[in-house]
């Protein structure tokens, strides 16, 4: 900054009143667009740090004292300043009169300075607006475990008598903070992850070594997401809905103890409001982590991204070494073919090396056999050779007149393939008789238990798997059954889960297959198929169902040896 004045470019603008509303014209963030934009924040930065240490008013040299040392302006350069800082409504000049000790020094400009109102709110916009570009952000596995913590704690509160208020309130806020935190950044860190995708070509190197890292990371995130994700979304479920859930007298002692302060005529209006503020709040944390039908939780929706962001990441990797490897340079190219035609050894290998860079071949290899080469190892032709003074070249009648040299042979007999034909269709009715007797054999005359369907052979085993597979991929979480189609529409199943029934075995000839006891009705869709004549038992009255267990397979020791 020169010693010289600060020329004046913005005009003369009115004092801003700091008991006055906010400027309309926005005065406060004029000197961000100025000339010497530097030197006001450097000004303002030293305002905002005295303020920090609790020091109100400023001279102009505590403020030259106050800035950085290496290019610190001249003493006129900074009263400039504030000067111009005072008519934009930044700081507010006040006459200095602790120093007067002569009646000249009563018409001598002296002021002391201290921020304004709206120069505060200036300096606290641009401080947030500073930290939300500078936010990286990070997917919280920790704060996972944190909020897992906390729900426990208000479950275990749920079931006190009467618990209090402060502990309620308390547990309530650590809750809300500590989840808002996990939603603020892993929004962040999702956009920062999409930007170092899309701008990858700043810096390979970085972002090559990078990746890796980056992979780990975001595939522990979602690890931890599936596993704490289920757990916090049982709590929840545990923990039910604001208005009439086990959490609603919760959230109502904490919305008592915030408006507990409140005005006496304003009482009522202050406990309503805090109580929809701590449902909205409640029913946000819901949505967070539980899907409902038609929408999907932001946990899943999060757990989505990031997974998609991995071969994202790996589809930039990919292209970034094809592109390093094929990438092709004109005139390193050329100067590495200049090397080589400097160091061939005679003209020949420099005509070999002209012909093999370009292409640029005789055209009398274009139909040479191995008559044409004897003839010309023993009678040389040269290639700058024209076509008049060369020996003529011998052209096949053949492909003079179809313009192909191909020789062509006999043509192959016709294979007879009746017999494997028949050995085919033989083969398919078979697997349909087969498959035809295993659905007679599974479909059931209305609803039965596992444990009742008795021994199964091999292919109706087989059948079967297929057929509790499809439905264990159908199951959605809060569902007491499923019913479930195959993928050729021959069969359907509907599985209905049995609360304290035990367990199910169903015995085959390679083991024995366990599992919780459900009921089951297996239904053949082919018409004029007909079910067994036995009827199973009827189905046992209705529980609350428990959530279906992933099914075990135990293999046990058979006459055969399997």
């Amino acid at each position: 900054m020169a010693d010289a004045d600060i020329p004046d470019t913005t005009g003369t603008t009115a004092p801003v009143d700091d008991e006055a509303g906010p400027s309309v014209t926005y005065q406060p963030f004029a000197h961000l667009t100025t000339e010497h934009c530097a030197l006001y924040r450097q000004v303002m930065g030293v305002f905002v740090k005295a303020k920090q240490e609790f020091t109100v008013h400023l001279r102009p040299e505590d403020v030259h004292l106050g800035l950085p040392p290496g290019n610190r302006p001249s003493p006129e350069a900074v009263a400039v300043a504030l000067e111009r800082l005072g008519r934009w409504g930044n700081l507010r000049a006040d006459p200095d009169t602790s120093r007067v000790t002569a009646l000249e020094d009563f018409y001598r400009a002296r002021h002391i300075y201290q921020l304004t109102r709206a120069g505060e709110a200036a300096e606290e916009a641009l401080a947030a607006y500073d930290e939300a570009l500078g936010r990286r952000g990070e997917l919280q596995a920790v704060a996972l475990a944190d909020i897992t913590v906390q729900l426990r704690a208000l479950l275990a509160l749920t079931e006190r008598g009467d618990p209090d208020p402060a502990v309620v309130h308390l547990a309530l806020l650590a809750l809300v903070d500590r989840f808002s935190g996990l939603a603020d950044n892993a929004r962040a860190f999702m956009s920062s992850l999409q930007r170092t995708v899309d701008l990858h070509e700043a810096d390979v190197e970085v972002f090559l070594a990078y990746k890796q890292r980056l992979i780990e990371y975001l595939e522990r995130f979602i690890e931890d997401l599936v596993t704490r994700g289920a757990e916090i979304a049982g709590l929840l479920e545990g923990l039910g809905t604001a208005p009439g859930g086990p959490i609603a007298p919760l959230l109502r002692l904490a919305a008592g103890r915030e408006a507990a302060d409140a005005a006496p005529d304003a009482a009522a209006e202050a406990l309503a409001a805090s109580e929809s503020r701590w449902y909205g709040r409640w029913d946000g944390l819901r949505a967070w982590f539980l899907s409902v039908p038609g929408r999907n939780s932001q946990a899943k929706l999060l757990r989505s991204a990031a997974r998609q962001a991995v071969p994202q990441l790996l589809g930039v990797v990919q292209a970034l070494n094809e592109r390093r490897a094929g990438r092709s340079d004109r005139s390193a190219d050329f100067r590495e073919l200049a090397r080589w035609f400097a160091g061939a050894p005679d003209d020949d290998s420099r005509h070999r090396l002209w012909r093999s860079a370009f292409g640029l071949h005789s055209a009398r290899h274009l139909t040479i056999d191995q008559d044409a080469l004897a003839e010309r190892e023993a009678e040389p032709v040269p290639a700058s050779a024209s076509w008049y003074e060369a020996p003529g070249v011998r052209i096949s009648p053949q492909l003079r007149r179809t313009g192909s040299y191909e020789r062509r042979g006999r043509v192959r007999a016709v294979q007879d393939r009746a017999e494997a034909k028949a050995y085919l269709a033989e083969l398919a009715r078979k697997q349909a008789e087969q498959t035809a007797a295993a659905r007679a054999r599974l479909a059931t005359r209305g609803p039965v238990r596992l444990s009742d369907l008795g021994e199964l052979d091999r292919d109706t085993f087989r059948l079967f798997l297929l057929l509790l597979g499809d439905a264990l991929s159908a199951w959605r979480p809060g569902s007491d059954s499923v019913a479930a189609t195959t993928n050729d529409g021959t069969m359907e199943i509907r599985l209905t889960r049995q609360s304290g029934a035990g367990s199910a075995e169903i015995r085959t000839l390679d083991g024995v297959l366990r599992g919780p006891e459900h009921m089951v009705e297996i239904v053949d869709l082919i018409p004029g198929s007909e079910p067994p004549t036995e009827r199973g038992p009827e189905p046992p009255a209705q529980r609350r169902p428990e959530p279906p267990a992933g099914h075990e397979r135990e293999r046990e020791t058979a006459g055969s040896g399997r």
